[in-house]
């Protein structure tokens, strides 16, 4: 088919893994997760985010972005953060993600720049975990609906760094593009 120049390295004839359901991550840890994260957000008195809001914790839900479903939590210090994320796309993997974020204006639409790192870890079966290290930007607007409420509305800029494939005979270079992915939440502020 193809003659001359390099070659990418075809993969073994085996079943499309796409369409094996490998044993993954349980839904039971997923409660026990979510009570620590409330549990940690409980003692720390604090409101909506905002400059001259003091120091506080904020816990939440986010729909996509750097996982279908993910868990937040946020520590604050007026118009700065720390970000944490832990998600998943499918329940076979998963995302850990830490973002240092920047608020502006004092109103209660907060629009927001962020610098950090995303990690993905997949294992699909038979073959090795796979990993992927990616440099995130998320630019977005932070909405305090109610006292300690808030929404929110981001689009992730995304740049693959690192990747070590499942498939040890995949050599397929990373592509290297910006992928922006969209992100919704809901935060509660503690």
């Amino acid at each position: 088919l193809y003659s001359g120049g390099s070659r990418r390295h075809a993969a073994p004839n085996r079943p499309n893994p796409a369409h094996e359901r490998p044993p993954g991550i349980s839904l039971k840890s997923l409660p026990p997760l979510l009570a620590v994260l409330i549990l940690l957000g409980q003692p720390v008195p604090g409101t909506a985010q905002g400059s001259g809001a003091g120091d506080g914790v904020r816990v939440g839900i986010s729909f996509g972005g750097v996982s279908t479903v993910g868990l937040t939590l946020e520590f604050y210090r007026d118009a700065r953060s720390l970000d944490l994320t832990l998600g998943t796309w499918s329940f076979r993997d998963v995302s850990v993600s830490a973002v240092v974020k920047q608020y502006f204006g004092g109103r209660a639409a907060r629009p927001f720049v962020g610098a950090g790192l995303w990690v993905v870890a997949a294992a699909p079966g038979d073959d090795r975990t796979g990993w992927a290290l990616v440099l995130r930007a998320p630019v977005g607007v932070d909405w305090a609906v109610a006292d300690s409420h808030a929404l929110g509305a981001v689009i992730n800029i995304n740049r693959g760094l690192w990747v070590r494939r499942a498939n040890p005979d995949d050599n397929v270079p990373m592509n290297k593009r910006l992928v922006p992915l969209p992100e919704l939440y809901y935060r509660l502020g503690r």
